[in-house]
């Protein structure tokens, strides 16, 4: 399978080609969001602030920073701020906007303290003119399907969700791997109780120590807070669908990384090193881990929605631009679901419970559907023009 992408001057091939606008602050959003708006084909961020977090969640807001402008999806970046250096110094100009200017893509600056705020947005919207000028002659060029890469999470579990539509991503997900692509799943909350089987698909001692180690903090600092884990997951929403406990709930998820062997954990918006299939550390916010896959290299990705919950008919989907960079791909192993709300979700995977399909025959499909994608086609939620209010996983205490 092929499909046409950019390729991008470090290999990497990505499926849209978008200009960032990129704040590298909290302070200068605004900024970003108004030049954006006057500018076709573009998006912009801004990072939540800076400060009163500790070191740790610096790091994560710049790591975070620079994935975004690194994946292959985004043509070119306009950084915007305050003055190119925050003061602290795992925000500095060496730590963001010098990686972002080495890239390899057209990328500007502009700063309020060279222009003042209203000097900046006509001097922002001038350069990211001639940004997009530049990236707009840029052609999509043949690529094979291993060039992709793709995040999956799995939300508003029922229990299609573990008989069906996680299945047959899973299905997806080892084809992506076999053709030697990179994929990531993710969820470390619902991991637990089937931590013991995702461990046995890391190569090493050592990787499925840190694997384990990661699923225990975060079940430790839920504890710490009073709460068990087990008893607040699965969601109503799953409970209401017919999911009862969380090992049950955990059992279904990882089905979507399919069987393939795990290389490594990563952090947070952590851009591997290689190929092949990684799990994140995050938790299972749609607003928040689709934000990381993007940062790690993500170009597209598929949320799997169960939706036994879903009242009535024509429901929406829980978010749109969720990816910011990377467009997110709605699929279900609910039949159910994908007659409530056909002009969400992109793929029906519920022909595998209704007897149509295989799982082999319904993965050809989804294999197929994704590479039309990655060659232009757009997503059901790429249709409406929305901005989803996007968060980062910290871990570290406000201060």
């Amino acid at each position: 399978m092929q499909f046409l992408g950019y390729v991008r001057k470090n290999g990497k091939v990505g499926i849209r080609n978008t200009l960032l606008v990129l704040s590298n602050g909290s302070a200068a959003g605004c900024l970003a969001a108004m030049i954006a708006g006057h500018l076709e084909r573009a998006v912009w961020y801004a990072p939540p602030s800076e400060f009163g977090r500790d070191s740790q969640d610096r790091k994560t807001i710049a790591r975070a920073l620079v994935g975004l402008a690194s994946n292959p999806n985004v043509g070119a970046v306009l950084v915007v701020g305050m003055k190119p250096d925050s003061g602290y110094p795992e925000l500095s100009y060496e730590t963001v906007i010098k990686p972002i200017m080495e890239l390899g893509k057209p990328a500007e600056g502009i700063f309020i303290k060279d222009h003042g705020f209203h000097n900046a947005i006509g001097e922002g919207i001038r350069k990211g003119r001639q940004l997009l000028g530049a990236i707009s002659r840029q052609r999509r060029e043949p690529a094979d399907f291993g060039q992709l890469a793709v995040g999956v999470k799995c939300g508003y579990s029922d229990p299609t969700s573990g008989i069906s539509g996680n299945v047959v991503a899973g299905e997806f997900m080892d084809r992506l791997i076999d053709a030697g692509g990179t994929a990531f799943f993710s969820e470390t909350t619902e991991v637990i109780g089937a931590e013991h089987l995702v461990a046995k698909r890391f190569p090493t001692e050592e990787k499925r120590i840190e694997f384990l180690d990661i699923v225990r903090r975060t079940e430790e600092k839920a504890l710490a807070t009073g709460e068990d884990i087990r008893s607040i997951n699965p969601v109503p929403s799953n409970i209401e669908a017919g999911i009862t406990t969380l090992e049950e709930k955990s059992l279904g998820a990882i089905a979507k990384s399919g069987s393939r062997t795990i290389q490594g954990s990563l952090a947070y918006a952590q851009i591997p090193t290689a190929p092949g299939l990684y799990f994140v550390d995050s938790w299972m916010a749609t607003v928040t881990l689709f934000l990381g896959f993007a940062a790690a290299g993500a170009v597209v990705n598929i949320f799997q929605v169960g939706g036994g919950w879903l009242p009535g008919r024509d429901a929406m989907m829980p978010g749109h631009s969720i990816g910011l960079v990377a467009p997110s791909y709605f699929m279900t192993g609910n039949p159910e679901t994908f007659e409530k709300s056909p002009a969400e979700v992109d793929f029906n995977a519920g022909t595998v419970i209704t007897g149509e399909e295989s799982v082999h025959e319904a993965g050809n499909r989804l294999v197929a559907d994704i590479c039309e994608v990655a060659s232009g086609g757009l997503t059901k939620v790429e249709t409406l023009k929305s901005k989803d209010q996007l968060e980062l996983y910290m871990q570290g205490p406000t201060l």
